[in-house]
């Protein structure tokens, strides 16, 4: 609230995939929701733009806000998201430019909200009765909700009756989007060699107990233009978030001390943890992992093991970080080693406890002991230790696990 006070939180407009947007809050919901017995319905208008340019974090932050306190105290029925166009574009022979209103609709089966308490909705630090009631929140939510309507040209009305429900309606302006010139698939194949400018310096906090986990991350987002801090365990991360405020953290779910699904539970309880984007890493494979990770509060999960493109993209999608690609070049120098094509019975050269180290090592991501390991593999195996290292480098952790798993089947 002090930096809005001080006119000193802008908006940062970028490109995206507003459908993407409201699928992955479905999703992320959903859970939430169908453990408290509420049904989740989201509408989208038929006209709803697929691309849109407006502040794609600050949209998500207030959608966040709005759904969370709507599930919260939501006890038994519905919470419906609608999302329309109130005001069609006029230009539309210039889409780039063209521009239109966006309407998003709150509607819950709550308790509903008290006339005399409606007024103070907006108010800094005043909670209504029935967040007193469930003794949740600041009553920070809706008033910075409300100063990002307002920044985005837009605003909020809200609308309840007692024992029925609420009704929270905001709009805002944006432009109308366009899909990038090139996919992002073509994009994650080439390497990102830095940030774009004019952005946000971005604060990553990488939480993990294993130090080899740790500088994997740290390997991948430094040299990229990323402001990096390191935590052993959730309690460490929780004092690092309260002081340096990062913009996202890659949470491991299991460590000693205090572990993710704890931390996670904490930072989210708190009005500034709601901004904060934690993403969960876990080596677990099972679908029931993910809805837990979720359910916490997590609002997304990659898998160990991971490959770089895959944080990147997971970074792009929810903070809309922007990158600069190294063009791919038609022509690359042809290696003095030939690369030998990988099947798992090209392992049975190896004991079957170097196999069984080798597995271990790439599942917990640590590329030196693989490394070091990979060094064992005799003179006269150069093509198969070349490729093996190959995969290190490009951190296809994924291939090795493969690999050694179908090898110690035969």
């Amino acid at each position: 609230m002090s930096k809005i006070e001080a006119g000193q939180i802008s908006l940062n407009q970028n490109n995206f995939d507003l459908w993407s947007l409201l699928d992955s809050l479905e999703e992320m919901f959903s859970i939430r929701a169908a453990a408290e017995g509420l049904k989740l319905i989201f509408v989208r208008s038929q006209t709803l733009p697929h691309y849109i340019k407006t502040d794609e974090r600050k949209l998500r932050q207030v959608l966040i806000n709005l759904i969370g306190n709507a599930v919260k105290f939501t006890e038994s029925g519905s919470v419906t998201l609608h999302s329309e166009v109130i005001d069609p574009p006029s230009q539309i022979d210039n889409q780039q430019e063209a521009e239109m209103v966006l309407q998003f609709t709150v509607e819950d089966t709550g308790p509903g909200i008290a006339p005399e308490d409606i007024d103070q909705l907006f108010e800094p630090f005043i909670q209504t009765e029935t967040g007193r009631k469930y003794q949740q929140g600041t009553g920070l939510g809706l008033p910075i909700s409300q100063e990002f309507f307002q920044l985005m040209g837009g605003d909020i009305s809200v609308s309840s009756t007692r024992g029925v429900g609420s009704v929270f309606k905001f709009n805002i302006k944006v432009n109308l989007g366009y899909p990038e010139e090139i996919s992002s698939s073509q994009l994650l194949a080439q390497k990102i060699v830095s940030l774009a400018p004019n952005q946000p310096k971005y604060r990553i906090l990488v939480v993990d107990d294993r130090e080899s986990n740790q500088q994997l991350l740290v390997k991948f987002l430094i040299p990229v233009g990323f402001e990096v801090l390191e935590a052993e365990n959730g309690q460490e991360a929780i004092a690092i978030w309260n002081q340096w405020e990062p913009h996202l953290i890659w949470m491991d779910m299991r460590m000693p001390v205090m572990d993710g699904y704890e931390a996670t539970k904490r930072i989210k309880s708190h009005l500034k943890g709601q901004a904060t984007v934690i993403i969960a890493l876990t080596a677990s494979a099972f679908e029931e992992e993910r809805e837990v990770v979720l359910s916490a509060g997590c609002d997304d999960f990659v898998r160990k093991p991971f490959e770089e493109q895959i944080l990147f993209e997971k970074m792009a999608k929810h903070l809309g970080v922007r990158y600069i690609y190294e063009k791919q070049i038609s022509s690359q120098p042809t290696r003095v080693v030939q690369h030998q094509p990988l099947e798992a019975n090209c392992l049975m050269v190896m004991p079957t406890d170097w196999v069984v180290q080798l597995h271990q090592a790439a599942t917990e991501l640590d590329d030196k002991l693989v490394l070091q390991l990979l060094e064992e593999i005799s003179e006269d195996q150069l093509a198969l230790k070349q490729s093996l290292i190959d995969l290190v480098e490009r951190v296809r952790f994924d291939m090795i696990l493969s690999l050694t798993q179908s090898a110690l089947k035969l």
